[in-house]
């Protein structure tokens, strides 16, 4: 098989298991967001150093240690993507697979936007464009819903913040991975101790398969993250941008198909401008890409 199709149909498995996580945290209940939360990123440490034994990463993690701005930037992007993991697992289990799906829809957008006001960045008129569709679209679902979509934004935002962090850092993802659960190990360590200790944790608490299903929650935090850094090696930049929007895609069918979630007329007007603002968004940055490129050759040529 080529390189370029193994790297979508590796991209795609690790965009279908992040769709598809909805019915995995379910299954998890009565567990709360906070403890499935802190026993994911203890899972996760394990999960982790045992892969970064295995690839032979230990003396690149040990390198990465000695880089006191990495660290710092990887520490930070730690918090960030404890705020998501979490806001996504306390969405999924309070009937919000829908809004789930929306921050992902808009966390491309979220992300240009944030090189904006971050870095500096330049958006051409119909980037302008998108972003003000999607913006009409988050105000009239903030009137759909009475309040404006909390879940979606600080998915969006936290994700957005996330991976500007760590194209700053330029860290590998098995080493970066396993600093930011172990930054984050020790609190959550400590509330898993809490929760044993005051007699509310229920892990074992309903029997041993609910249990080891929790245990795989670092398996299920690493698989995908393996395949995505597989599939980032051998395919574009644009096919992995075209794939992201497989996760949100299947989030939305599960919130609607098997979480039975209202969606009235006025949510779908909403959720339509994000998807308009996307393909302009999509459309905009393939063409760009081919002037680019054609430019490229021209001067090439010369």
């Amino acid at each position: 098989m080529p390189d370029s199709r193994r790297g979508l149909l590796l991209g795609a498995s690790a965009y279908t298991l992040w769709g598809v996580f909805p019915l995995y945290w379910t299954v998890l209940e009565p567990a709360g967001a906070v403890e499935l939360l802190a026993h994911r990123i203890v899972w996760s440490v394990l999960t982790m150093v045992l892969v970064l034994v295995l690839w032979r990463r230990v003396d690149a993690f040990r390198a990465l240690l000695r880089d006191r701005r990495k660290v710092l930037l990887l520490a930070a992007a730690a918090v960030v993507i404890t705020i998501n993991w979490g806001g996504y697992i306390w969405g999924v289990n309070n009937d919000r697979v829908v809004e789930t799906s929306l921050g992902y829809f808009i966390n491309p957008l979220v992300t240009v936007l944030m090189g904006v006001l971050v870095l500096g960045e330049r958006l051409r008129r119909l980037q302008w464009v998108a972003m003000g569709v999607a913006l009409v679209a988050v105000v009239l679902l903030a009137v759909d819903y009475g309040r404006p979509p909390w879940v979606a934004l600080v998915l969006a935002f936290s994700f957005g913040t996330y991976g500007l962090l760590k194209k700053q850092a330029a860290v590998e993802a098995v080493e970066s991975i396993t600093l930011e659960t172990l930054v984050m190990a020790p609190v959550a360590l400590a509330y898993v101790a809490l929760l044993a200790e005051t007699g509310r944790s229920n892990f074992g608490s309903h029997g041993l398969g609910h249990a080891l299903l929790i245990t795989t929650t670092g398996i299920i935090t690493a698989v995908p993250l393996m395949l995505f850094g597989a599939a980032a090696i051998r395919v574009s930049m644009v096919s992995l941008g075209l794939l992201q929007y497989l996760a949100p895609t299947i989030q939305f069918v599960l919130g609607l198909v098997v979480f039975h979630e209202d969606m009235p007329a006025s949510r779908w007007i909403g959720f339509s401008l994000v998807w308009v603002a996307l393909v302009v968004f999509t459309v905009e940055a393939l063409n760009h890409r081919r002037r680019q490129l054609r430019l490229v050759a021209r001067a090439s040529a010369v």
